[in-house]
């Protein structure tokens, strides 16, 4: 995952300075044919790329909207795919409801995946990638499992959002969907739970002090070893 970070301390939804306690999370996509990452992130941090237009969403209420999301997975400038951090992940964030409202807000870290015309599949692979990382990454961070992962049409269903048909109107169309996600998901937080569970070998190094003529002060030798930790010390005779 290229994760960065430009958080949007213009927008209201930071100023509000209100937090949550991360439960869940919830998948988003735009909903306009724009993969570039400065539409909505700005000013230009010098990979974003410059928004020409001025409309991205560090601004009091962008397009005259109560909207901010925790985080965008898109295009930077030079066409590569990166994750970009727009909100503390424990802010509450105005991405599933109407402006402030919806109770989805008080729950989940909500973030965008920036659509294209839906058909290219290279860019879809890539940032489906992207977002299955991400939420690896938070849910090691809070200690969530992939049961915990919903998208806006889902968030719907469940009554806790507003009425988005995101992600499902994409995903399908390049043979995914929430439950492929939520399974790779899975997958990936099995694969690196196993690999930190793995106990490294014990190197063992064994330090020799010396030989003495008299025995004395070979078995004082080994006391004061003993003492000081080293419980296999022996004398070995010649």
């Amino acid at each position: 995952m290229n994760l960065r970070k430009l958080i949007l301390t213009n927008n209201a939804c930071f100023k509000s300075g209100k937090t949550i306690i991360p439960k869940a999370i919830m998948v988003h996509s735009t909903g306009a044919n724009n993969p570039w990452l400065k539409r909505y992130v700005g000013p230009d941090d010098g990979l974003l790329g410059k928004n020409q237009y001025n409309n991205h969403w560090n601004q009091d209420k962008p397009g005259g909207r109560q909207v901010c999301v925790h985080g965008f997975i898109g295009k930077l400038a030079d066409g590569s795919i990166a994750t970009y951090q727009t909100l503390p992940w424990n802010h509450r964030g105005w991405h599933g409801g109407s402006g402030s409202k919806g109770s989805v807000n008080d729950t989940h870290i909500g973030f965008e995946i920036c659509e294209d015309g839906l058909t290219d599949t290279s860019y879809f692979s890539a940032v489906y990638k992207e977002a299955v990382e991400l939420c690896v990454y938070l849910c090691k961070l809070y200690g969530l499992s992939e049961k915990d992962i919903i998208c806006h049409s889902e968030g719907h269903k469940l009554g806790i959002a507003s009425n988005h048909a995101d992600v499902m109107h994409w995903f399908p169309k390049h043979g995914k969907s929430m439950d492929t996600l939520r399974t790779d998901v899975k997958k990936q937080l099995e694969e690196e739970n196993s690999a930190s569970s793995v106990t490294p070998q014990t190197k063992l190094y064994h330090v020799q002090i010396g030989a003495f003529s008299v025995k004395a002060n070979a078995e004082a030798q080994l006391a004061r070893a003993k003492a000081s930790g080293f419980k296999d010390a022996f004398i070995k005779y010649d």
